[in-house]
């Protein structure tokens, strides 16, 4: 069983709590023997990461954008967690969404002077909707033939690790372990020092940067043909309960399968599959967003780097194909540090994040890190767009899981399902200490045919 805090999650906002206390003495303790001046050389990108993700005193969130906190109809979830930011932090312009006849309908959306390309869209995924796709999530996504971090480490039950863990909560299957990879590979026992890493056995220490190659059209054949040679699993880990490897999970792949080691697509591995309920609300999303009002007036589109090809925005209605993309779970301490997503050959067409689950601070900077990065606090069915040329290679991250903001809208059965039918009781006590995003992405520009390119390579050879 998922463990669960006895301690109120609010008490880090109350000096006299367990929780504050316990958290002042750690700071201390941490900073004790740190150099004075050792914030000199961050970038605003890495002070803007820091201040955010620092245990105690807990962040000030007066200058993060919270567009739920001047809405009404959110003040229960805004309450939930005693974390809250401004409806007014940020400079930012409403816009009308499109309905599905291309007219302006009554849902809004927010788009950013200072950021052409990035679009808010709060409350876009309803409340059934959004048990929906987080039953997808761990049930369907995360499982077999789709990758994910624990994949390369444990031999997972071919129905997936969230559905047998599911049986285990019902008393339908003891909570049995699941073996190390390595150890059957090499017909070993397993060492007597079990090494647990929180994302499934990477060695300990920072992980290994690799600065990948943008992908573009002229260099396709390059990347598609590098070698990308499967990780090996981890050799000292130990067989874990099914019950407890579940807060392991990280990531699953969607579409195209990503490699890791090189940060480039392996495209000898086939498409993948995108399910319907992702890939239709992605579509509906880019088609609803009026692009003219993102990248027409203020700075526009002016100056841009749209390639050789010019501006693609006036055709994403139509063009559009998400292809790839990634299904992140992260637990109340995990942290998504700056980085880019260049991998993609489209460079410009939009990337669409959708949250849900616990609330997030969420900053988007510029081409370097070198920006000062824009601070948005997301919520269970927000959605995010980065698109065009300044805004969808931007660097961005996510520092801090915001504690206890569970919105009540995911708590109790569902409406439609009886108590005594519905294990919706066992996804929302996961979800108590989760965030949820499903990442979505277009690997390929309008027009470009992969097959082309790679066997006009070959003719080249």
């Amino acid at each position: 069983m998922i463990g669960t805090q006895t301690t109120s999650l609010n008490d880090i906002h109350d000096p006299s709590s367990a929780a504050y206390k316990k958290a002042r003495r750690k700071y201390f303790k941490s900073t004790r023997n740190r150099p004075p001046q050792v914030d000199a050389d961050w970038t605003p990108f890495r002070a803007a990461e820091k201040k955010y993700k620092a245990r105690f005193p807990p962040p000030d969130l007066s200058d993060v954008l919270d567009l739920a906190a001047g809405d009404p109809n959110r003040a229960e979830e805004v309450a939930r967690g005693k974390w809250k930011g401004r409806a007014d932090a940020v400079p930012h312009e409403e816009v009308l969404l499109r309905d599905v006849e291309g007219l302006e309908g009554r849902r809004r959306a927010y788009i950013f002077p200072g950021k052409p390309g990035l679009v808010l869209l709060p409350a876009y995924v309803s409340p059934a909707e959004q048990r929906r796709l987080i039953r997808w999530a761990l049930s369907e996504q995360a499982r077999h033939p789709n990758e994910t971090n624990l994949d390369t480490h444990y031999v997972l039950p071919p129905d997936g690790l969230w559905n047998q863990y599911l049986r285990v909560r019902k008393g339908e299957l003891e909570d049995v372990a699941i073996l190390p990879r390595a150890a059957l590979q090499n017909h070993v026992q397993p060492t007597q020092e079990p090494t647990e890493h929180a994302n499934g056995g990477e060695p300990p220490g920072p992980r290994k940067l690799i600065s990948n190659e943008p992908a573009s059209p002229e260099n396709f054949a390059k990347l598609a043909t590098t070698p990308k040679p499967p990780a090996p699993p981890s050799p000292s880990l130990q067989p874990v309960p099914t019950s407890a490897l579940v807060p392991r999970l990280r990531w699953a792949n969607i579409g195209w399968y990503y490699h890791w080691g090189t940060k480039q697509y392996d495209f000898t591995r086939g498409p993948g599959e995108i399910a319907g309920v992702v890939r239709e609300m992605c579509k509906d999303v880019v088609a609803s967003v009026p692009w003219e009002r993102v990248f027409c007036g203020n700075e526009g589109d002016e100056g841009m780097d749209w390639g050789p090809s010019g501006p693609d925005w006036t055709d994403w209605r139509e063009t559009y194909e998400p292809d790839a993309g990634i299904v992140n779970f992260y637990q109340t301490k995990d942290t998504l540090m700056a980085h880019v997503d260049r991998s993609e050959l489209s460079a410009t067409s939009p990337l669409v994040s959708i949250s849900l689950g616990c609330a997030a601070i969420f900053l988007i900077g510029g081409l370097t890190r070198d920006d000062p990065p824009t601070p948005i606090l997301l919520r269970s069915g927000d959605v995010v767009v980065m698109s065009g040329p300044a805004c969808r290679r931007a660097y961005h991250g996510v520092p801090r899981i915001l504690e206890g903001t569970l919105p009540p809208h995911l708590e109790g059965v569902e409406s439609s399902e009886s108590a005594g039918d519905s294990d919706w009781e066992i996804y929302e006590e996961y979800l108590r200490g989760t965030r949820i995003n499903v990442n979505v992405r277009q690997v390929f520009p309008k027009g470009f045919d992969p097959t082309v390119s790679l066997e006009r390579e070959k003719g080249t050879e």
